[in-house]
């Protein structure tokens, strides 16, 4: 590569101490060389450690996204007039069940083509890949596959490495280094689609959402984000986050936090593993437990930000009917 790894690194590490960042081409020419293999391992942990320290800046992540957007494999979305919804799961749940395959797989019911993606482990957490392998569903092993599920069944769960191989290396790097990397941040903001999906992308502090909001703004991307302390793009289901769509470089505030809100959720099983969670998917998905209040607005906006209706006051309703509950409304 042509770029001086040394200084770059000095600059870097010199935004630690002043807050400075790289300028997009440069961060867009440095993140190329780091997907594509040409930085050594000395270098490579370096930058993201100091990337780590700092925290990344708009122009950076501006740059790094677009360097990960070229690399990208894409799929072709399945039904012409909606988006597919893209589901990004990385982190699993360790405080309560993990419910992004149950969002996932109702707004499938209702018509929606899903693209999940993520880790096929958590580090001790419950993964969503456990979830959907307890309830028979395993990841596709190739794009062609994920493409053939997603044409048949309009669902398909896939592993990093079959859309961004260069970013799963980078992801894979956090057992090694000991701390999540910029990748963590960018595989949310994975679309394969070629710009007609809905990403759905969970922030685990206001830090971190603060930043997503501002690299969707900028980018013009169509995402719906949400506040979730396990940093699921699904939300809690005792108390409501706000919840913004992002669209045309325009954001949309579609539900407000609820405040002091208390739950009586006895039906959420206090054992949150991957068998039980799969046994309670089932339960919510055949109506025979009523699904959580905020998971139904979560549907809602989905089914807005999909393209479903392009009223959100009809979508609220459309969930309402689908699901036997008034709160979407």
């Amino acid at each position: 590569m042509s770029m001086n790894l040394t200084a770059t690194i000095k600059e870097i590490v010199h935004g630690v101490q002043v807050g400075n960042a790289l300028a997009i081409d440069e961060a867009h020419e440095l993140y190329s060389a780091m997907l594509d293999g040409g930085v050594p391992e000395l270098e490579l942990g370096a930058i993201l450690a100091a990337l780590q320290m700092k925290t990344e800046g708009l122009s950076e992540l501006l740059g790094f996204y677009d360097a990960l957007n070229e690399r990208l494999y894409h799929l072709d979305s399945p039904v012409d007039e909606l988006r597919t919804v893209v589901l990004p799961s990385y982190y699993g749940t360790f405080q309560q069940p993990n419910l992004v395959p149950l969002l996932a797989l109702w707004l499938r019911k209702l018509g929606v083509p899903v693209l999940m993606h993520g880790s096929l482990e958590a580090n001790g957490r419950v993964a969503s890949a456990y979830v959907l392998r307890a309830l028979g569903i395993m990841p596709c092993a190739s794009l062609a596959q994920a493409q053939l599920a997603l044409n048949n069944d309009k669902f398909a769960f896939v592993p990093t490495a079959a859309l961004a191989p260069g970013l799963a290396t980078l992801l894979g790097l956090r057992n090694r280094l000991g701390i999540r990397n910029t990748a963590h941040i960018l595989a949310a903001t994975i679309d394969p689609f070629g710009g007609n999906s809905l990403r759905v992308i969970g922030a685990n502090s206001p830090e971190s959402l603060a930043m997503m909001g501002e690299l969707m703004l900028a980018s013009g991307g169509t995402a719906l984000l949400l506040s979730n302390a396990e940093g699921e793009p699904v939300v809690d289901p005792v108390k409501r986050p706000r919840m913004e769509l992002f669209s045309n470089y325009e954001r949309q505030i579609l539900f407000e936090e609820e405040a002091g809100v208390t739950r009586n959720l006895n039906h959420l099983s206090q054992q949150h593993d991957d068998k039980t969670t799969a046994v309670l998917t089932r339960q919510l998905l055949a109506g025979e437990a009523p699904l959580p209040l905020p998971l139904v607005n979560q549907l809602a906006c989905c089914l807005y930000g999909a393209g479903v209706t392009d009223d959100l006051i009809q979508a609220k309703a459309i969930v309402a009917v689908e699901t036997g509950s008034l709160s979407a409304a």
